[in-house]
C-alpha cells in the first residue's frame, strides 16, 4: 500500500469489501473528466486495495491512440492529477489491463470492437463479464450511446455478470427533456442498471449529514419548525465560465446546478427517517421532500428568485472579464450564471421555515455549505444585556473546500458581569479522522462497483427536481430578461438576491 496514501481506520477496512472484478469503460477517456477526476479516484481505490485483481480500464474515444499509447497517456495523467504521490507498484496495478477502442460513439462498429475488446479482458484478466459503462460525454450523447449499447447486445445481463450505465449531470434541459431521457435510457437498462452520479454526494459532509441527523439525539429531536428558524444552503464558485462559454450559454446557473446538487443537499436537510438505511428506502424519503418543496409565491416568482449575471471585476487578485466577453457567450447573452430562491417545504416538519437557495460564478470565494438557522432563546433573564449580541445558535455543514462542521453559540466573557459573546465549535474531517485525499469521485465509483445505488438518483428523483424548477423557467421566458440583474466579479452576488430574505427579517451569511 502507498505511503502517502493514508489508509482507513481498521474498523473502515474491516467494513469494506474489495469492488467486484469488472470493466471500466470509458466513454469520452481522452477528456478532462478522465483525467483530472476519474482517473486518480481509481488510484485511490487501488491504493486502498479496494480494486479487484480482475479489473480492466477500456477507453473509447474518437482519437486515434494504441492501446500502448492510451495506457501511457492515462500513466502521465496520473503522474500530473493524482491526489496524492503516485507509486510505480499502484500504477502497474491500476493500469495492468488498459484497453482501447478507436471510434465515433455513432458508429455500430465502435460498439462491434468494443465488444470484441470486453470478451477479451474477460478470457485473459478474469472481469467474469462485469461491465460498468460511464460516460463521460457530452449530455447530448447519452441517449444515443445508451441505445447503440442495447443494439450491440452490451447492455444484457447473464449468466450471474452484471451491467451498469452511469451518467453525470445535466440530466435532461428541462421537465420535457428529463422524462425523454428517462424514457430512452429505460429501453435498453433498466433502472436498477442506471446509476445517475452527482459528484457532491460523494463528499464526506453530504453523506455526514444523514448520520447527525438520525445517529444524533441531540439534533433530531429540534430538526423541525419549532426550533428551526431557517436554512441556507450555499453553492459558491470562484471560477468564472472559462472555456465552457458556448455549452454553458446553452445552461445557465438554475439548470446547472438547482436540480442536482442544491436539490439533493435540500432533501437530505429536509427529508424524513427512512424505515433502514437501504438504497430505495433512503431514495424515497429524498423524493418525498423534493416533491414536498413549492415556490411561496406562484403568482410572483421574480419576487421570490433572482437571477444575474457577473460583470468584470477581480476574483483572487485576478481580472475576470465579464461573462459576455467569454468565448462562445453571446454578446446580449441574458444567461444567468446566479440564482437565489426562497423555497418552504409543504409538510408538518417543514411547514412555515423558509429553505434559501443560491449558487454562482465568479464570486468572491468557493463555499458550499448549510446553514441552520435556530430560533433564539427567550431574553428575559438577559434583559440587562444587549439582546443584539443574543445571537441566534447555527450550524453550519461544510462541504467544500475544507470539510466539517461548526456549532455556534452563546457563551458568557470572562468577568464579574454578565456579558455574551457568539463563540464557535469547529470540527473538520481532517484533524480527527485518518482520510486519504479524495476526488469525490471514490465512494461513488466504488458503490456502482458493489451494486449500492444510495448515492445516486432515481428517475422520479430527478423528474421532481424539474417540476419544481419548470415554472421558475416560464416566468423567466416571460419577463424576457428584464429581471436578469448584474454583480460584479470577485463580489457576494447581485444586492437584489437580498430582497427574499429580507422580506423575513433574514440576511445571507457572508460567502467571502
Amino acid at each position: 500500500m502507498d505511503a502517502a496514501v493514508k489508509a482507513p481506520p481498521a474498523a473502515s477496512r474491516r467494513e469494506l469489501r474489495r469492488a467486484d472484478p469488472c470493466a471500466f469503460v470509458v466513454f469520452g477517456a481522452s477528456g478532462d473528466l478522465t483525467k483530472r477526476l476519474l482517473l486518480p479516484a481509481l488510484y485511490n481505490l487501488a491504493a486502498a486495495q479496494l480494486l479487484a485483481p480482475g479489473f480492466c480500464l477500456v477507453g473509447v474515444a474518437r482519437s486515434d491512440l494504441a492501446a500502448e499509447e492510451f495506457g501511457r497517456d492515462m500513466r502521465e495523467a496520473l503522474r500530473q492529477y493524482a491526489t496524492a504521490k503516485t507509486t510505480p507498484e499502484t500504477l502497474d496495478r491500476l493500469l495492468s489491463c488498459c484497453r482501447y477502442v478507436r471510434g465515433d460513439f455513432d458508429d455500430p462498429a465502435t460498439y462491434e470492437r468494443l465488444k470484441a475488446e470486453l470478451d477479451a479482458a474477460e478470457a485473459s484478466g478474469g472481469t467474469h463479464g462485469n461491465c460498468l459503462f460511464y460516460l463521460a460525454t457530452p449530455p447530448g450523447l447519452f441517449a444515443d450511446v445508451a441505445r447503440s449499447l442495447g443494439k450491440a447486445g452490451l447492455a444484457r445481463e447473464a449468466n450471474g455478470a452484471w451491467r451498469r450505465l452511469i451518467i453525470e449531470k445535466p440530466f435532461g434541459f428541462d421537465l420535457d427533456s428529463a422524462r425523454a431521457l428517462n424514457r430512452k435510457l429505460l429501453e435498453d437498462f433498466s433502472e436498477e442498471q442506471i446509476y445517475r452520479i452527482d459528484h457532491y454526494l460523494g463528499k464526506e459532509t453530504v453523506q455526514n449529514i444523514m448520520v447527525l441527523r438520525f445517529a444524533n439525539g441531540m439534533f433530531e429531536p429540534i430538526w423541525n419548525r419549532d426550533h428551526i428558524d431557517h436554512i441556507q444552503i450555499t453553492v459558491a464558485e470562484t471560477v468564472s465560465v472559462e472555456q465552457r462559454g458556448k455549452l454553458y450559454d446553452h445552461t445557465g446557473a438554475l439548470r446547472d446546478m438547482v436540480p442536482n446538487h442544491l436539490f439533493q443537499l435540500l432533501a437530505l436537510t429536509a427529508m424524513e427517517p427512512p424505515n433502514c438505511f437501504a438504497a430505495d428506502a433512503v431514495r424515497t424519503e429524498k423524493l418525498k421532500a423534493i416533491t414536498a418543496a413549492h415556490l411561496p409565491a406562484k403568482v410572483n416568482i421574480l419576487a421570490d428568485v433572482v437571477r444575474g449575471q457577473y460583470t468584470a471585476g477581480p476574483v483572487n487578485g485576478k481580472t475576470v472579464s465579464a461573462y459576455r466577453q467569454a468565448g462562445g457567450v453571446a454578446p446580449r447573452s441574458t444567461t444567468e450564471t446566479y440564482v437565489a430562491m426562497r423555497l418552504m417545504i409543504d409538510n408538518w416538519r417543514w411547514a412555515g421555515v423558509p429553505f434559501y437557495l443560491r449558487t454562482g460564478k465568479a464570486l468572491g470565494a468557493r463555499r458550499t455549505e448549510i446553514a441552520v438557522k435556530f430560533k433564539s432563546a427567550p431574553f428575559a433573564p438577559f434583559r440587562d444585556t444587549p439582546v443584539e449580541s443574543l445571537t441566534r445558535n447555527l450550524l453550519v455543514l461544510r462541504i467544500q473546500p475544507d470539510e466539517g462542521a461548526a456549532l455556534h453559540f452563546n457563551a458568557k466573557i470572562p468577568g464579574p458581569k454578565i456579558r455574551i459573546e457568539n463563540v464557535r465549535m469547529d470540527f473538520n474531517y481532517r484533524d480527527y479522522f485518518d482520510t486519504a485525499p479524495s476526488t469525490g469521485y471514490e465512494t461513488l465509483i466504488y458503490d456502482c462497483m458493489t451494486g449500492d445505488p444510495t448515492l445516486f438518483q432515481r428517475a422520479d428523483n430527478i423528474e421532481a427536481g424539474w417540476r419544481v424548477v419548470e415554472p421558475i423557467l416560464e416566468a423567466w421566458r416571460q419577463a424576457d430578461a428584464g429581471d436578469l440583474v448584474p454583480y460584479r466579479a470577485g463580489s457576494e452576488g447581485p444586492t437584489a438576491a437580498d430582497a427574499p430574505l429580507k422580506r423575513n427579517g433574514h440576511e445571507w451569511r457572508p460567502i467571502a
